[in-house]
């Protein structure tokens, strides 16, 4: 549904995308993470034709966004939630999503059917003939979800999507983008939530600028920290020390107190013969764990690193 090659996006002398490769598969939700300035929603920009690259190319659904003709096609194919909402506060719910309807020309009747299921999605079908002028901004941008989709694209760009929403809230944008997800759309998120990024998505991108790594979260954890078990012993042993250093499984390891931090290619494979190990040296095993990085830990690594070169 997406492929970039080598997208780049220069203003001035300054570079704000740098050579982007990038492949988004239909169906599926894509977090797009990065620090302020990281260039995340000049990569939508880009991808959704409102600006042009310096350099490079893409396609959406098929289309590519340095054909002129085909950019319109792509922005009909293409749903964007900014962090502005741009409502009429004089006009009703029903009134404003009509008006995005038919910029879209969108049929009218279809245009009322779509209305009428994305506001019972987000809860605010009761609200259809309130003037939104006093609207929450929880309420703002529910109703902002619901207007990219009024014209029903094939792929969304979501931008802090639960930004100020109360966690009710915040819980049904999550579940409606799970179920837009189910309905074969595919959603590109760019989210600082990182808990909600390990929940949504199939895949996660970490940039600065550049893309430094992509991945599926568990994948992006174990690939920046590798995989480790703790084993926990009553006392540490000699012995116990020499039969660990001695396995051809084991990647390498520390000792701290009467822990052993053991690093393995995969732990579900390699514990037992590591468990049989030390029991046969002598040691005591109190519990054994697998030492778990969260998405945060990988974000602040890849990014601090980024930092660096």
């Amino acid at each position: 549904m997406i492929e970039a090659s080598g997208l780049t996006r220069n203003f001035g002398n300054f570079t704000a995308v740098d050579h982007i490769d990038l492949n988004v598969k239909k169906g599926e939700v894509f977090g797009f993470l990065g620090p302020n300035g990281a260039g995340k929603t000049t990569t939508v920009r880009l991808l959704s034709c409102l600006i042009r690259p310096s350099s490079g190319d893409a396609q959406i659904c098929g289309h590519d966004i340095m054909d002129p003709n085909e950019a319109k096609e792509i922005r009909n194919k293409v749903g964007i939630l900014t962090e502005n909402s741009g409502f009429y506060d004089c006009l009703s719910v029903r009134k404003n999503l009509l008006f995005y309807a038919d910029l879209y020309r969108v049929d009218r009747r279809m245009a009322e059917k779509n209305i009428e299921y994305y506001l019972k999605l987000f809860g605010l079908w009761e609200l259809r003939n309130s003037n939104i002028g006093g609207f929450s901004k929880g309420m703002r941008q529910k109703l902002a979800l619901t207007r990219c989709l009024v014209h029903e694209p094939s792929v969304l760009f979501l931008d802090e999507p639960t930004s100020g929403l109360d966690p009710e809230s915040a819980r049904i944008v999550r579940e409606s983008i799970l179920t837009l997800k189910n309905e074969g759309k595919t959603v590109f998120l760019c989210t600082h939530n990182l808990d909600e990024a390990e929940r949504l998505c199939d895949r996660i991108g970490i940039m600065n600028r550049r893309l430094l790594d992509v991945n599926s979260p568990e994948k992006l954890k174990n690939m920046a920290y590798g995989r480790k078990v703790v084993v926990r012993l009553e006392r540490m042993l000699d012995p116990v020390y020499d039969a660990i250093s001695g396995m051809n499984t084991v990647k390498g390891f520390e000792a701290h107190e009467n822990n052993l931090v053991i690093e393995v290619e995969d732990p579900e494979i390699d514990n037992a013969d590591i468990i049989n190990r030390i029991v046969l040296a002598g040691g005591r095993i109190q519990f054994v764990s697998e030492l778990r990085h969260s998405l945060e830990d990988v974000y602040i690594k890849l990014v601090g690193d980024s930092c660096e070169h």
